[in-house]
């Protein structure tokens, strides 16, 4: 299945699942975004980077783990310093990372989709991807073990049935 086809069910499958939320994956241009709804846009958009499955995958993990008040702010309130950061901003970015790259992972499976973690921090300090990497996989195994988020437990049921993965 080519990338482009995976997108095109990924926006289908999330729009449908999440009809209520009144919430849309919307393929990006460029860096990805949350948008809540105005009075001009009266749905809130999860904006992926440049049709990506990965891109896709993680900003839906961000908008499973946001709470009611963060979906009402634009990229749900968090901080985020771009690509250059130093060892502290680094590890802060590293932090909050990763419950939603574990989720991510998660996704990544039921849609049969390879999963890399990404430390995102190309002009900066080397982070230790195999730290990270362990991290972020203790902490999908915690979720295996203690349950997903509602939302990210209703996302990866529609992702097996439609990609037909075990269960």
């Amino acid at each position: 299945m080519n990338e482009e086809y995976k997108v095109d069910c990924l926006i289908a499958l999330f729009n449908s699942t999440f009809e209520e939320y009144s919430t849309r994956l919307v393929r990006g241009e460029s860096e990805p975004l949350y948008l809540p709804a105005t009075t001009t846009t009266p749905f809130h958009q999860i904006i992926f980077a440049h049709g990506y499955v990965a891109s896709a995958l993680h900003e839906v993990a961000h908008w499973c783990i946001a709470g009611a008040a963060r979906r009402q702010r634009i990229d749900y309130g968090y901080w985020y310093e771009p690509d250059g950061r130093d060892s502290q901003q680094q590890a802060k970015f590293e932090q909050v990372e990763v419950k939603p790259q574990a989720l991510e992972w998660a996704f990544s499976i039921a849609c049969q989709h390879t999963f890399r973690v990404s430390t995102d921090n190309l002009g900066g300090v080397e982070p230790n991807r195999q730290e990270f990497e362990m991290r972020v996989k203790r902490q999908l195994n915690e979720y295996i073990e203690k349950g997903f988020p509602k939302r990210a437990s209703k996302f990866i049921q529609t992702l097996r049935d439609h990609f037909e993965t075990a269960h």
